[in-house]
C-alpha cells in the first residue's frame, strides 16, 4: 500500500512510497483512510527539524490528523465496520507515570509518550491504518468530509477545560474572549467559544482571503489592527493564543480584564528577545489574579468533546476552514504554502 513517509531529521526526505500492509492485532481496528490534515507539526517534520521513526526503522509514516472507514472491528467492539473514526495521537508512556496511568497522557510528566506520526509511532498518512479500539473516536456520518478536523478541534477543547477549571478557583462568568490567530487552531477555537455563548472577537494580520468571512460568519468580530491596540480596547475576560507570536503572547499577559486567563496554544521559535517591563508585568498578574497556562495535545476525553462539538456546528462553515484538498500521490504540494492563501490544507487518501 501508499504511505507517506518522511527521513526523520534529513532535509526533502519527503515522499510517496510502498510499504507494508497493517496487521492489526487482536484489539485493533483495520481502517481505510480517507485524509488526514497538514499543520505546522507536519511541516517541521517535513523539514527535518522534528519527529522520530519508530525504533529500529529509519522512516516514520506521518499523519496525526486522520479520518478514517473501519473495514475490519474486533468481536464485541463498540466500533462496527462502516464507522467513520479518528486515530487518537497520543500514547501512554510505558512506565507510566501519574499522570498517563489515570488516562491523562496528555499531561505526561516524563516525557516518554509516543505519538503516531510524529514521535516513535507510525501515523495515520496511509492507504490503510491499524488502531486499538481504545484510542479510535467514532465521528458522526455527516462528518465524513471535515472529520478530519477532529484532532486540532481537539486541542481546543482541551485548551477551554482548562480556562474553566482555572476560573472555577473563584466565582468566573467570562463574558468576552480574545483569540489571537485565525488559523484552524484559532478559528475552531473561537467555534467552541461560541457554541459557549461567549462574545468573540478574533485577530490576525489577513485583510484578504477567507479568515474575515470565516470569523464573521461565526458571527464573531475580526480584528486587523496590532495585538496591543485590539487587546487594551477590548480587555477580554479570556484570550486563546494560537499565533505564537512573541510579541502577541506579551500583549495577551498585560491586557486582560480582572482575574482574567491567558491560554497559550502557539508555540513560539526560540531566539526572538523583546524588551518588556517584567515587573509592571508580574504586579498586574499578582495584583489582578490573571493566570496564564500552556496547553498542548490531548486525551480521549477531550476528542469526545471534539466530536461533539463539531456534529453541532454548521457544516458549510467548517467545510470552508478545507481551503485545499491535494490528492496522496501530489501529497508535496500540501507542504507548500507560501503561494496559497490557505487555511486547513487536507491529503486525501481514498
Amino acid at each position: 500500500m501508499l504511505a507517506l513517509t518522511v527521513e526523520p531529521g534529513t532535509v526533502d526526505s519527503l515522499r510517496v512510497e510502498e510499504v507494508p500492509e497493517p496487521r492489526p492485532g487482536a484489539d485493533e481496528l483495520l481502517v481505510n483512510g480517507l485524509s488526514v490534515g497538514v499543520c505546522g507539526t507536519d511541516r517541521e517534520i517535513a523539514r527535518g527539524d522534528y519527529g522520530a521513526a519508530p525504533p529500529g526503522q529509519q522512516r516514520l509514516v506521518i499523519g496525526h490528523e486522520s479520518l478514517g472507514r473501519v473495514a475490519k472491528a474486533p468481536p464485541g467492539s463498540d466500533i462496527a465496520e462502516g464507522d467513520l473514526v479518528v486515530g487518537v495521537v497520543r500514547r501512554p508512556d510505558p512506565v507510566p507515570c501519574g499522570a498517563c496511568a489515570r488516562g491523562e497522557f496528555d499531561m505526561c510528566r516524563n516525557g516518554r509518550y509516543t505519538e503516531r506520526g510524529i514521535k516513535a509511532i507510525h501515523g495515520y498518512a496511509s492507504e490503510r491504518w491499524a488502531v486499538h479500539a481504545d484510542y479510535a473516536v467514532v465521528v458522526d456520518a455527516e462528518l465524513a468530509r471535515v472529520g478530519v478536523l477532529l484532532e486540532p478541534t481537539s486541542v481546543v477543547a482541551k485548551a477551554w477545560e482548562q480556562v474553566y477549571r482555572i476560573g472555577e478557583r473563584s466565582w468566573f462568568d467570562p463574558r468576552r474572549v480574545l483569540v489571537t490567530g485565525a488559523g484552524p487552531i484559532g478559528l475552531l477555537a473561537a467555534l467552541l467559544a461560541v457554541q459557549r455563548g461567549l462574545d468573540v472577537h478574533v485577530l490576525d494580520r489577513a485583510t484578504t482571503g477567507p479568515k474575515p468571512g470565516l470569523v464573521e460568519s461565526l458571527g464573531a468580530t475580526y480584528h486587523r489592527e496590532a495585538s496591543d491596540v485590539v487587546t487594551a480596547r477590548l480587555r477580554p475576560d479570556v484570550i486563546i493564543e494560537a499565533t505564537g507570536s512573541s510579541q502577541v503572547v506579551i500583549d495577551a499577559m498585560c491586557a486582560t480584564d480582572r482575574y482574567g486567563i491567558v491560554c497559550l496554544t502557539g508555540v513560539s521559535p526560540a531566539g526572538r528577545t523583546l524588551h518588556i517591563d517584567a515587573g509592571a508585568l508580574n504586579r498586574d498578574i499578582v495584583l489582578e489574579n490573571d493566570a496564564v497556562v500552556g496547553s498542548v495535545n490531548a486525551n480521549l476525553r477531550h476528542y469526545r468533546e471534539a466530536a461533539q462539538a463539531l456534529a453541532h456546528a454548521d457544516q458549510p462553515w467548517l467545510h470552508s476552514l478545507i481551503t485545499r484538498r491535494i490528492p496522496l500521490h501530489r501529497a508535496a504540494e500540501a507542504f507548500n504554502s507560501d503561494t496559497h492563501d490557505d487555511v486547513k490544507v487536507v491529503i486525501d487518501i481514498e
